[in-house]
């Protein structure tokens, strides 16, 4: 089990995208995870996102559940169905049970209230980061396995 030292110093260059209407709410948050080493990107509209998405890479996002322009768990569909395996983490002011609800149906890896708390914010950026490095981690392990095997059938005639 690494200790939360060692995740910290993996996470430092991990790129953020935060998504909110609120220049205040962004200017903040990015302050706090730029504090943490984070590469951080914003983006005040969901149109603004998406572009951002389609033009950049992002270990993880922060989304507004209102935007001006469009629903939040609407922007989550469309990130969820192009890069499932980024972190996504709905931010709301509004937290309602179904719109918590239907985000996580709808591919957010966790649901944070406004006002955000710094301390719960980097803790849990610092988790789904960890998780989604572990993730990776497992699937590079599978594919080795998958070849090596491959390896010593080829070299043992079985393939």
């Amino acid at each position: 089990m690494k200790s939360l030292q060692e995740v910290s110093c993996m996470m430092k260059g991990k790129s953020i995208l935060i998504v909110d209407d609120d220049q205040v709410i962004l200017k903040s948050l990015k302050g706090v995870l730029k504090m943490e080493g984070y590469r951080v990107d914003t983006a005040e509209t969901g149109q603004e996102a998406i572009k951002k998405f389609q033009a950049n890479f992002y270990n993880l996002a922060l989304l507004d559940i209102k935007l001006s322009d469009m629903e939040g768990t609407k922007l989550l569909s469309k990130i969820h169905q192009t890069e499932p395996k980024m972190m996504k983490i709905m931010v709301t002011g509004y937290p309602e049970l179904d719109n918590a609800v239907q985000s996580l149906n709808l591919g957010a890896d966790a649901y944070l209230m406004k006002p955000v708390n710094p301390k719960m914010l980097l803790k849990v950026v610092k988790e789904k980061l960890g998780e989604q490095e572990e993730a990776e981690k497992l699937s590079e392990e599978k594919v080795r396995n998958w070849i090596e095997t491959r390896v010593m059938k080829l070299k043992t005639g079985e393939a």
